[in-house]
């Protein structure tokens, strides 16, 4: 196929012997199958200023660290530099995510690399060697989704202990692979200790998945592991080896109603944007 023009650089250094085909059109990046050497990896290509909410960009980026004075003030102000220092940062959020995940053991994609606005990482692959499917694409038995539920709760576990939450966890960023779920798309991903809205991302997260199981496990749709492991984590109690019960009493104290519904809110105005670009993606393709 022809070469994108966002891909020829890394022909020109040997980082990438091929491109075989395109795997992925969406509104943030497209993703490609390269070789590499003996290897087939995937290329995703991020697109130059993705469209995206202040809303969102700044409920995300909450609690991430700019090591640069400079640059972290120049991201305060609505210049053309602080513009791009503001992508770049985005960009480089999903990269530092992924290799942070991927020695902490989580399943995702392993990176290679991040050279121009391109991150390399592993092809995700199924028993018979094709691309893996989304989770969204294939029909569970019961045994699958109780067994790929603990799977992701197990996951989501880990990722908490290495200070990070996805942010957008849903069978949409789940790829089924040979030995099951690898989390996917990370650009949003947030520091679990230093931003405010770490919590209800978190639950939202685990619920989103606990849901979407459950379409074939009803039973799984009564457990209660967001809260509990959340609780777990607050209290300094959750590491590795915690047993989780899916089970958990709410606390008596009275719910703050207000800020409840706010919450509420902001997770039914981001599902609505995810299904809006899910929409444009499948039109685009």
């Amino acid at each position: 196929m022809k070469i994108p023009k966002r891909l020829q650089p890394l022909m020109d250094d040997g980082l990438i012997d091929e491109v075989v085909s395109q795997l992925m059109s969406g509104k943030e990046a497209n993703v490609y199958v390269v070789r590499c050497g003996d290897s087939l990896r995937a290329a995703k290509v991020f697109k130059e200023a993705a469209k995206r909410s202040f809303k969102q960009a700044v409920q995300y980026q909450e609690g991430r660290k700019v090591r640069n004075s400079r640059r972290a003030r120049a991201m305060g102000k609505k210049t053309r530099y602080g513009q791009k220092e503001q992508e770049d940062a985005w960009l480089n959020a999903e990269v530092d995510a992924l290799y942070r995940l991927d020695q902490a053991g989580v399943r995702v994609p392993r990176p290679h690399g991040f050279v121009d606005g391109v991150l390399l990482m592993d092809l995700i692959t199924d028993a018979d060697g094709d691309v893996a499917p989304r989770l969204d694409d294939v029909t569970l038995t019961p045994e699958q989704a109780r067994e790929y539920h603990l799977h992701t709760v197990g996951e989501v576990v880990r990722m908490l202990c290495a200070g990070l939450i996805h942010g957008d966890l849903s069978e949409f960023n789940v790829l089924l692979d040979a030995n099951g779920p690898v989390i996917i798309d990370l650009p949003q991903a947030v520091d679990a200790a230093g931003n405010n809205s770490a919590e209800a991302m978190f639950l939202r997260d685990v619920n989103k998945m606990r849901a979407y199981y459950g379409r074939f496990a009803p039973e799984i749709l009564q457990t209660r592991y967001a809260s509990e492991i959340w609780d777990r984590y607050e209290s300094g109690k959750l590491t590795l080896d915690t047993v989780l019960t899916g089970h958990f009493d709410e606390p008596e104290d009275p719910a703050d109603v207000d800020d409840l519904m706010a919450v509420i809110d902001d997770v039914w105005e981001e599902e609505e944007d995810r299904l809006a670009r899910e929409r444009d993606d499948e039109f685009e393709d």
